[in-house]
């Protein structure tokens, strides 16, 4: 039976049904999820009393019990990660044990990471409050250490702060990089705080593992032996629900991390719907495929009617511009049924000054506003109780963001609506027919790789350069090739001691951790010559070639030029009534052995490769999916050199399967398409950070073969995880692509927007046995299908 909650939940489901055209069924899915009930513990007997009396002024009378759990492990000096779900109190579980040992210890220090300025700032904000009300603590000062601090506030924050909010950008080009003037704080710094630590992934996740590890190396250097923090500072983790929160935990620091899981916060009942767009009957796109009703607008109108109903509702769309739309488009229609309620919808987004961010956040709070369309800008760190229902206009890319999103509705316990609405996307497909991948426990794993050279080796030198790296180091970090590289390069100075660096090189403003390779194209407006961004080399081609339309803050722009040589790329304010995919032709070699397992007539593998890639030219299609036309370029050829999955299949094999020669380009090049698709399933990676390549006579004996490759230098990890899980992930591409409706392939299951052959030939029924034939050859499971 379902409580009243859960009956509220399926109410206003039942409105947005209502509003639905005649003759759709856009429902696939609903679940009711059941309330938790929240378990407490006492407070610890280590806690000192004004900080417990400060806490229960503050309305919390008892922890949690996985607060209590993470906050004891991290007391006793143990590294902790403590992944439960939104606005389950994560920040109390290492606000307990900091403000304790900053209450003990006059010289205590504390130090909290998070990977956006917005999220640490609202962190500050209550670790201000917090020390303000704590007799003793009125020195502790919690400082902004970012981008944005002005000069005079970062010395404040280095000289007297003992509790710094900052991010690894500022860690890495900052205090490592000047760590003789953090001397005092290193020495006595107590506790690490990494926040929302399922962010840090692939190349971006990669350099965090290594400024951490940098970190800590220092700390042990300017720690006095026999000191408390002799073993160093713990390092407490906070982590949305992820798959092995401790093994990337641990990823991130190279120690050992115990995870805590179990959430003891309490959770209202939540109705999650899976809803899927009509086909629109006539409108068809590339190659005469389908086209679905956008994300964007049915997102908006699904909004409209729950703000008409009096639900107050959130709704996750991923682009500023898309947010905007959304919001103009909820109140046009609110304007036509409920003309008192049309002003009762805004957009939120990065961009609005901070004061107009604050002005939305607490008029959506308190009830002026009804109906709010945002980007990911307020998945983090605004604490927003009270809403009934949120809306996600597209899957948002993770399992974990999925929740953090959702987790926004429903956050005073009472019942709540969550509807995701799939985009045209394989991914989308496969999660709206599949529910259990979405709705019970995750499968995606956070992926790093530290190991790889294009990321070790510049952190290697910015390690030396702070302080020279001895021999059990370098091994520590699996590092000895790529360090005697940097030896041969004249980079580094190889003693008996150790590594030292090159005298006269800083390496650290060089390095990017966000991930970027081969330098940056500065974005800049023609006429003013105000940067609007910037895009990393590697990525320009696609991003920001001539003609490209470019978002930024919610303003459309076209690229008129861009200069590999100078690093510039200009464009002009215009909003043309469309968007534009670059189309890409990839050449694909094998550099190495790698690893390889052999299935029968089915091999697959994880192997070094040289991508080659052109971008040719770039589609242009209007908003509703139309394709306009087909414009091309002249743009020079890059060459990645990374790793990929590869598997390749015999052609007896696939002709006893039903695809004859003829069809076996259009079934590799589909399944391809769909696997490219899925792998974030598997690895918490975005689309744009994979790439693949299938033909009919590939590189190895000539056979017909499929690669998927990762977008960065040396790997970003998530073909390994791809390959490691190979079964589940080409599971769900077949999966995926029979659960779409259309006839012979469309965006949702084998069409890709960055295809290079213009999407032809794709042959979706070939695609469903070159999996399934790959499928048995593996040896997956039976009751893996069934469980599909």
């Amino acid at each position: 039976m379902r409580d009243a909650a859960s009956d509220f939940g399926r109410e206003l489901l039942g409105c947005a049904v209502d509003g639905v055209a005649a003759g759709e069924e856009p429902l696939r899915h609903v679940a009711d999820l059941p309330p938790r009930r929240a378990k407490t513990q006492p407070w610890p007997h280590w806690t000192a009393p004004d900080v417990v009396r400060a806490f229960h002024d503050r309305g919390v009378e008892a922890p949690w019990s996985h607060q209590l759990v993470a906050a004891d492990l991290a007391h006793n000096g143990r590294h902790v990660v403590v992944s439960t779900g939104t606005a389950s109190g994560k920040s109390l579980a290492y606000q307990l044990p900091i403000l304790t040992a900053l209450t003990n210890n006059p010289r205590a220090r504390a130090l909290y990471l998070s990977p956006t300025k917005a999220l640490g700032h609202d962190q500050l904000r209550a670790a201000a409050a917090l020390t303000s009300s704590i007799p003793g603590l009125m020195d502790v000062a919690p400082t902004a250490y970012d981008g944005d601090s002005p000069a005079e506030v970062r010395r404040l924050a280095r000289e007297r702060s003992r509790w710094i909010f900052s991010n690894p950008d500022m860690i890495h080009l900052s205090l490592l990089r000047n760590h003789a003037r953090w001397a005092v704080f290193l020495r006595h710094l107590r506790y690490v705080v990494v926040d929302e630590c399922h962010y840090y992934r692939g190349i971006f996740g990669s350099n965090v593992a290594m400024v951490l590890r940098r970190l800590l190396r220092l700390c042990a250097r300017y720690s006095p032996a026999g000191a408390e923090s002799a073993a160093g500072p713990t390092v407490i983790f906070a982590s949305a629900t992820t798959s092995e929160p401790a093994i990337t935990a641990s990823e991130l620091i190279g120690q050992s991390v115990v995870e805590v899981t179990e959430d003891g916060s309490p959770q209202g009942a939540r109705t999650v719907a899976l809803w899927e767009p009509a086909l629109i009957d006539d409108l068809v796109g590339e190659n005469g495929a389908p086209v679905r009703r956008s994300a964007g607008s049915e997102a908006a109108r699904v909004m409209a009617d729950l703000v008409a109903e009096g639900a107050r509702t959130l709704t996750f769309v991923r682009s500023r511009r898309g947010a905007e739309l959304a919001a103009l488009s909820a109140r046009a229609r609110l304007a036509d049924t409920a003309p008192a309620l049309a002003e009762q919808v805004a957009s939120y987004r990065a961009g609005y000054l901070a004061e107009e961010r604050r002005a939305l956040e607490r008029a959506l709070a308190e009830g002026e506003l009804r109906g709010m369309a945002t980007t990911n800008a307020l998945e983090l760190g605004v604490d927003i109780a009270g809403l009934d229902a949120v809306v996600l206009a597209g899957f948002p890319g993770t399992v974990a963001s999925f929740w953090q999103q959702a987790g926004r509705a429903g956050r005073r316990g009472q019942g709540a609506l969550v509807v995701l609405i799939a985009r045209d996307d394989p991914l989308d497909t496969y999660l709206v027919h599949h529910p259990a991948a979405l709705l019970d426990k995750p499968i995606e794993r956070v992926v790093i790789d530290p190991a790889n050279p294009y990321v070790l080796g510049p952190q290697l030198l910015c390690a030396a350069t702070e302080l020279p790296l001895t021999d059990a180091e370098v091994r520590m970090w699996d590092a000895e090739a790529v360090a005697d590289a940097l030896v041969d390069d004249g980079l580094l100075r190889r003693r008996p001691s150790g590594y030292f660096p090159t005298p006269g090189v800083d390496p650290h403003p060089a390095v990017d951790i966000r991930g970027s390779t081969g330098g940056q194209i500065a974005i800049l407006e023609a006429g003013t010559g105000r940067m609007l961004g910037s895009s990393g080399s590697g990525q320009a081609p696609a991003q920001v070639h001539p003609g490209a339309v470019y978002l930024h803050q919610g303003e459309s722009y076209v690229v008129d030029s861009l200069d590999f040589e100078d690093g510039i790329a200009f464009v002009h304010a215009e909003d043309p009534g469309y968007t534009t995919f670059a189309r890409e032709v990839t050449d694909i070699t094998v550099t190495g052995p790698g690893r390889r397992h052999d299935h029968g007539p089915v091999t697959v593998g994880l192997v070094p490769v040289s991508v080659s890639n052109t971008v040719i030219g770039y589609l242009r299609r209007r908003l509703d999916g139309e394709i306009i036309d087909f414009v091309e370029l002249e743009m020079p050829t890059r060459t990645l050199e990374t790793m990929a999955v590869k598997c390749t299949i015999t052609p007896e094999a696939l002709l006893r399967n039903g695809i004859d020669p003829l069809r076996i380009p259009g079934s590799l090049h589909a399944a391809e398409h769909a696997a490219i698709g899925l792998l974030p399933l598997i690895a918490s990676c975005d689309r744009g950070d994979i790439g693949g390549v299938s033909t009919a006579v590939g590189p190895v004996d000539g056979l017909p073969t499929i690669f998927v490759y990762d977008g960065y230098p040396g790997g970003a990890g998530f073909a390994a995880r791809g390959f490691g899980t190979m079964a589940d992930w080409w599971e769900a591409t077949a999966s995926a692509i029979e659960a779409c409706e259309c006839p012979t392939g469309c965006p949702s299951c084998v069409q890709s927007p960055k295809c290079g052959n213009g999407n032809d030939p794709l042959d979706k029924d070939g695609a469903v046995k070159v999996l399934r034939l790959v499928l048995d050859a593996l040896g997956a499971p039976e009751r893996l299908r069934r469980a599909q």
